[in-house]
């Protein structure tokens, strides 16, 4: 049987915790690996090291509730990871699967009318890898470059790993790549053989040396509001709040939307965005959020 996800998962934050934070014995005698051991994990979580074993290798495929909370407790991963391993464990106990359809790409006309009654606020709609379906044309603009690529190829992490100007974008370009990646794991934990997703992950795998590092650590982070920093080239540094919208009917889909208290130097930027003509905009959003957008792939 081959190895599990589930196993990958544990394997990787296995050798990411520290036998001194866990309240172990320092031992002796050198480690060959960093982290902890396979008998350090199973005793913590009250299991034997041969039933570890099995289910760190894919051999052990059915752990109950009680071992995976056990095991989060010993990892303590956190609520979102905890329900992520939790999920893992499902897909490792599911022996033949059924491939989910791929999710329509197709954006209601009344979600497309919400991104341009917010404006001047920069907005989006997503997919669940992040796919740009729509956006209005502060959207569009505030990931500068973005119109540089065919509507096909705009997808938030790609951008944020293989764009020229991305790493300039976000002064806090780490934090946010690490985001990106956690988003991902999260999809993979309910739907890890979907193509939409294996395919996005195979392509950076091989084209971002620094995405393939992040995605061996198993971190896992759901989509939420917040705050960022852009550092944009024509408008200048500004930081924004963001909310994010499930859009109901959907497979996925979610709503960005990137806010400013009226009045403030951020909120002048925002505006500027939206207003100006920048040549590096393209066709504008007639092409993102056109018949394009409407067809299912």
């Amino acid at each position: 049987m081959s190895e599990t996800e589930l196993g990958k998962f544990l394997r990787a934050r296995r050798g990411q915790s520290s036998p001194g934070e866990l309240g172990l014995p320092a031992g002796t005698g050198r480690r060959r690996t960093p982290g902890l051991r396979r008998e350090e994990l199973a005793a913590l979580a009250g299991v034997s090291i041969d039933y570890y074993t099995r289910l760190e290798r894919g051999k052990e495929t059915r752990p109950s509730p009680a071992v995976i909370d056990a095991l989060a407790s010993a990892l303590r991963l956190d609520e979102e990871e905890h329900a992520f391993l939790r999920e893992l464990a499902v897909q490792a106990a599911r022996r033949a699967p059924e491939p989910r359809p791929m999710p329509s790409r197709a954006v209601r006309p009344s979600v497309r009318l919400l991104l341009e009654s917010v404006r001047p606020c920069p907005a989006y709609v997503y997919g669940r890898t992040n796919d740009v379906l729509a956006a209005n044309l502060g959207g569009l603009r505030l990931l500068h470059g973005m119109s540089d690529w065919p509507p096909r190829q705009r997808n938030t992490i790609r951008y944020t790993f293989l764009h020229p100007t991305a790493r300039d974008l976000w002064p806090d370009w780490e934090q946010k790549a690490r985001a990106c990646v956690g988003h991902l794991r999260a999809v993979a934990g309910t739907d890890p053989d979907a193509p939409d997703l294996a395919a996005l992950i195979g392509e950076l795998m091989v084209k971002s040396p620094d995405f393939g590092r992040m995605w061996e650590r198993y971190d896992v982070r759901t989509v939420g509001p917040g705050q960022k920093t852009f550092r944009h080239p024509v408008v200048g540094t500004m930081t924004l709040a963001h909310e994010v919208l499930q859009i109901n009917g959907t497979s996925g889909q979610r709503a960005t939307i990137y806010l400013a208290e009226p009045g403030t130097p951020d909120h002048d930027k925002m505006q500027l965005l939206d207003l100006a003509g920048f040549a590096d905009a393209g066709p504008g959003p007639g092409a993102l959020m056109g018949e394009e957008a409407h067809q299912d792939r």
